[in-house]
């Protein structure tokens, strides 16, 4: 019970129709409120075109290791959002807060997720209505990460 209700309190859950975290929306967050909200980051990067506004050690945002907000540098509106949980979160507590895996054959009615493998054989769960992506450690039981991207249009 304990891990669920942090799950709850570090990724802030909302209502279905949008998974912001901590109060930033992907695809709707300018850089400057990053800034207002969490203060100076640790560090500031541009790769591919992006800028990666990074939160760790001592400026670490609260339940996180890290936390890296992508940012379009043209737009300024953060783009994905990769949070690395400071404490442990398993995958059923995951399941309890975002949905179980999608059944077989029909489309659901709500959100669930679909077993992912990255090209480096890393299991991950796919949120895809919710634009969320949740990545697990080598165990298959715990979180390595959560990724949020915008929701797809008409989800």
């Amino acid at each position: 019970m304990r891990t669920i209700a942090i799950v709850a309190v570090l990724l802030a859950a909302a209502p279905v129709v949008a998974k912001p975290w901590q109060g930033v929306e992907p695809g709707q967050t300018k850089r400057e409120l990053l800034i207002q909200k969490f203060g100076e980051p640790s560090r500031v990067v541009t790769t591919e075109g992006k800028e990666i506004i990074a939160y760790f050690d001592q400026k670490a945002i609260k339940g996180t290791k890290q936390v890296q907000f992508k940012v379009d540098p043209g737009t300024q509106l953060v783009e994905r959002i990769d949070v690395f949980p400071g404490p442990v979160i398993d995958k059923e507590s995951v399941e309890s807060t975002y949905g179980n895996a999608c059944p077989a054959g029909k489309a659901p009615a709500g959100p669930c997720y679909q077993k992912k493998l990255t090209d480096d054989f890393r299991t991950y769960m796919l949120y895809a209505k919710l634009g969320l992506a949740v990545f697990l450690n080598e165990d298959g039981k715990t979180v390595h990460s959560f990724i949020f991207t915008p929701q797809p249009a008409g989800k």
